[in-house]
Order: C-alpha cells, then sequence, then structure tokens
C-alpha cells in the first residue's frame, strides 16, 4: 500500500525522519558515555550524576525520539515507492527500530532503579557495586549498532524484494494481476 504524498510533504517526512533517527543515535552516544563514566568513575558524586542524568534524557529524549524516527518511517515508507512491505532492506529496519524501542521501554525500569539508588542521600558498598554495573553500557553499545546498521541501510538500500514487491512491480509494470500457479487437483497414484 502507498499513500500518495506530495513533493513538498515527502521532503518534509524525510527531514523528519533523518533528524529524529541522528537525534535518537546522538542522544544514544550520550547515554553511552555518562554509562561509561558511572562504570568506572573512583567519585562518587560523578556516578550519581550519571545514573541520573540518563535517566532525564531516557525519558525526555531516547523514548520520544525513537517513537518518532518509528513514526516518520512508517509514513517515509507508506508513501514512498520504497513501499513498507516491498523490499527487505525497509522490513529489516522497521524490525530493528520496533526491537530497539521495545528494549529502550522495557530498559527505562533499570534506569530508574539505578537513578533511583543514585538518589539516596547515603549509597551502601552494594549500592555502589549496582550503580558502577556494566548493563548500561552493554544495552546502550547495543542499541548503537542496531541505530548505526539501520542508517547505513537507509543508505545503501541493499538490493532485494520481498514476494509481494515482485508481484506489485510486475502489477505496475504490466497493469495485470501475476497469475497464480494451481496445483493440479488429480488425484495421486
Amino acid at each position: 500500500m502507498t499513500v500518495s504524498m506530495t513533493p513538498s510533504l515527502r521532503k518534509l517526512t524525510l527531514i523528519a525522519h533523518i533528524t529524529s533517527s541522528v537525534g535518537w543515535l546522538g542522544a544514544a552516544i550520550v547515554v553511552l558515555a555518562l554509562a561509561i563514566t558511572a562504570t568506572t568513575s573512583q567519585d562518587v558524586d560523578i556516578v550519581r550524576a550519571a545514573h541520573l542524568a540518563t535517566q532525564v534524557i531516557g525519558w525526555t529524549v531516547l523514548i520520544p525520539l525513537a517513537f518518532a524516527s518509528l513514526l516518520t518511517g512508517l509514513v517515509q515508507s507508506l508513501g514512498t515507492a520504497w513501499g513498507l512491505f516491498r523490499h527487505h532492506w525497509v522490513l529489516l529496519k522497521l524490525a530493528m527500530t520496533v526491537l530497539a524501542t521495545v528494549v529502550l521501554l522495557l530498559y527505562t525500569e533499570t534506569l530508574d532503579y539505578l537513578a533511583g539508588i543514585a538518589a539516596q542521600d547515603t549509597l551502601s558498598p552494594t549500592d555502589l557495586v549496582m550503580l558502577r554495573t556494566p548493563s548500561v553500557v552493554l544495552h546502550t553499545g547495543a542499541a548503537l549498532v542496531l541505530l548505526l546498521t539501520a542508517a547505513t541501510l537507509s543508505v545503501l538500500k541493499p538490493q532485494g524484494m520481498t514476494r509481494y514487491g515482485r508481484r506489485r512491480q510486475q502489477y505496475e509494470m504490466t497493469g495485470s494481476r501475476p497469475s497464480r500457479k494451481v496445483r493440479s487437483a488429480s488425484p495421486r497414484q
């Protein structure tokens, strides 16, 4: 299904998609820097500040940009010739974006938990060990790999149409629906 968009609207949605996707990537890099700082710093106040900042960035920057990227990507795919179901790279990019968004939403519980520990007046040695966990570094690193892969797919647009895409392309070129092979109804002997 392709919705006809004017060239101006197509450019506007493309700008919105690129901006939200690059913003999401940039915010993830900032969170990675904060996570590395929290994991390696010997200064307890810096460790606390890193986790408190990560929680704020998660809710006010990462989540809105993830949803903006997902929504504008859907609009772009439905409003352009690339289509949502025509090319494998579009489906892969959609799957990666949905996966990254879902994991981010689930992982905000961990970010909230760590920020709650960081906000305490005093920290026990166990609390400090929890705040220095490499979990945020690992999750953010994995998210960056997904986001960079999605950006690469957007630029390279690898060949390979889905079955639906090939059928749709044939229909658009010939004006007739492709024939479907009908199996013989003869009994087997």
